[in-house]
């Protein structure tokens, strides 16, 4: 039993962490949500993991991004969170891509040589673009749905993506497929919250809502358990 997971594998047994360890998991967006998933994720013995980033981190992202610290600003956030995981791990195969998902690039991916593929990313043209991609897949699929202006952990739910209730953004998600005319292949697990509360303060972004990391963590670790549960039938 191997010391860095043994408290997992003491809860899971062996085969399924060898079942972890085998599997070979995309993470798109390593922002609020993402990063937690991330980091559960190989701290629960996933060694094979690419996640997929465009963006540098900001002073705005500290709040609640894992790799975002006053030491990290400017640098890229695929980068960081890989050195991140090897630190955890350094057996780990981390693979950071510093790019973009979007129709025009989603060939790139080969999204099809994934056992789960992990929609975190905030872009409303992009994401539909990787939930319908990733549905024509055998990958299992999993999605954040919107983690801002939400304050309260115990409204944090999981329901199948026509199921999400309350959600503005799995709302608007599913009007533009509609209109469209174009659905996902299969079920797609989403994490989302009923809460909609409204900005207190000033945004010096315009239309930029404001989160916090109880909420946008329990989101990515709750997209990990999720993960978890459907990689060791658990």
């Amino acid at each position: 039993m191997e010391t860095l997971f043994q408290r997992s594998e003491l809860l899971l047994g062996a085969d399924a962490m060898q079942k972890l360890r085998s599997a070979r998991i995309i993470l798109f967006g390593v922002g609020g949500v993402g990063s937690w998933c991330a980091e559960g994720l190989v701290r629960n013995g996933v060694e094979h993991l690419s996640i997929v980033d465009f963006d540098i981190v900001n002073p705005s992202n500290v709040n609640r991004q894992l790799e975002a610290t006053s030491l990290t600003i400017g640098q890229s956030k695929v980068q960081c969170m890989k050195r991140r995981l090897l630190e955890i791990n350094p057996k780990a195969q981390i693979t950071a891509i510093e790019s973009r998902f979007s129709k025009e690039t989603a060939d790139s991916f080969g999204l099809g040589s994934y056992d789960v593929i992990i929609d975190a990313i905030d872009s409303l043209k992009d994401k539909i673009a990787l939930l319908l991609a990733a549905s024509r897949t055998d990958a299992k699929v999993f999605s954040s749905m919107g983690a801002a202006l939400k304050t309260d952990p115990t409204k944090v739910r999981v329901a199948e993506f026509w199921q999400v209730r309350g959600c503005p953004l799995g709302a608007m998600l599913r009007k533009r497929m509609r209109q469209a005319g174009t659905l996902p292949a299969k079920e797609i697990t989403c994490v989302y919250d009923e809460e909609v509360l409204t900005n207190k303060g000033a945004s010096p972004e315009g239309r930029t809502n404001g989160s916090l990391v109880h909420i946008t963590a329990i989101f990515g670790m709750t997209l990990c358990g999720l993960v978890i549960q459907a990689l060791t039938g658990e």
